[in-house]
């Protein structure tokens, strides 16, 4: 492969933790790009497998492209803590994520560079193919597209009303974005405070509710679905409930900081924190308002049933 400039167009960040099965198949992917401008960041978060030497050997073999880095003593600290390391350490003008068991097709960069100089957006999101075949021959790829209206622009804060955690539209996969460095950086980067669950919404919504976005119909990532992935370890563990709730306390505090776009989103958010209120309450703003809204459309069509 031929060398890249000093200052490369698209640093590309792949935080890794015991993903010794997959890592080897995530570097290369990143390595047959038919977009050459790019670097590779390689963030080891205190790996205990064979995943460090692997990354080790990569950026060995391939040292004008591949660079490793790491917490001192190798210590754990998190997502949120290691993506901020690799951005510390990036020199591209724009910023993408590989998380290390996904993967890209050979026109992922190339097609999100595209747009995202065309559409002079801060960030790219496109859709992801929830890859099961890997382990599963009998269980069929399905690609998710974000939300529901596609190749078209939003401006903030609608995707934060239409998306998931709040909304009911697919929210992005990490390794389906491109953004702008420098836009990264004005909003603080990552919250150290995520150290898993919920890390890369707490990104994204930086994003919703202050810049302009390009939601994308293509789809150029492989996002693997894994029974000891970290959602699902969550949610078969009952610790899901609580990753969630953590993270709506984060983001009613983050609110009261842009006051301009907070009052079009709490009504949002005081509903997603409705199952979080004490019994009483839930029961007396949620449950009895649809009861009796069922209880008025069964007299309501009796009395129409009468003339």
């Amino acid at each position: 492969m031929k060398s890249i400039p000093s200052s490369p167009k698209v640093s590309v960040i792949m935080c890794f933790l015991n993903t010794e099965p997959y890592l080897a198949e995530a570097i290369e992917s990143v390595l047959q790009q038919t977009c050459r401008l790019w670097e590779l960041i390689l963030i080891d978060d205190g790996s205990t497998d064979n995943s460090t030497t692997i990354a080790r050997d990569y950026a060995e073999r391939h040292a004008d492209h591949i660079r490793y880095f790491e917490h001192p003593h190798h210590v754990n600290r998190g997502l949120s803590a290691s993506r901020n390391l690799g951005l510390a350490h990036s020199r591209g003008e724009f910023i993408a994520f590989l998380d290390a068991d996904d993967v890209w097709l050979p026109g992922m960069l190339a097609a999100q560079l595209h747009l995202i100089q065309e559409h002079h957006v801060a960030l790219i999101c496109e859709a992801s193919e929830y890859w099961y075949d890997w382990t599963d021959k009998s269980h069929q790829n399905e690609i998710v597209p974000v939300g529901s209206r596609q190749n078209q622009v939003f401006s903030p804060p609608q995707l934060l009303i239409d998306l998931y955690p709040l909304g009911p539209g697919a929210a992005p996969c990490v390794c389906g974005i491109l953004a702008r460095k420098a836009v990264i950086e004005k909003h603080g980067g990552f919250e150290d405070s995520f150290t898993g669950m919920y890390e890369d919404q707490a990104f994204l919504i930086k994003f919703y509710l202050h810049e302009e976005i390009f939601i994308s119909a293509g789809c150029h990532n492989r996002y693997r679905q894994r029974q000891d992935s970290l959602v699902q370890s969550s949610m078969s563990s009952g610790s899901y409930a609580q990753h969630r709730h953590h993270f709506l306390l984060w983001l009613h505090r983050y609110l009261a900081t842009t006051p301009a776009q907070a009052d079009r989103v709490l009504p949002y958010l005081a509903k997603a924190l409705l199952p979080y209120q004490p019994t009483l309450f839930y029961f007396a703003t949620s449950v009895v308002p649809k009861r009796l809204h069922r209880l008025w459309q069964g007299l309501r069509l009796r009395l129409l049933g009468r003339h």
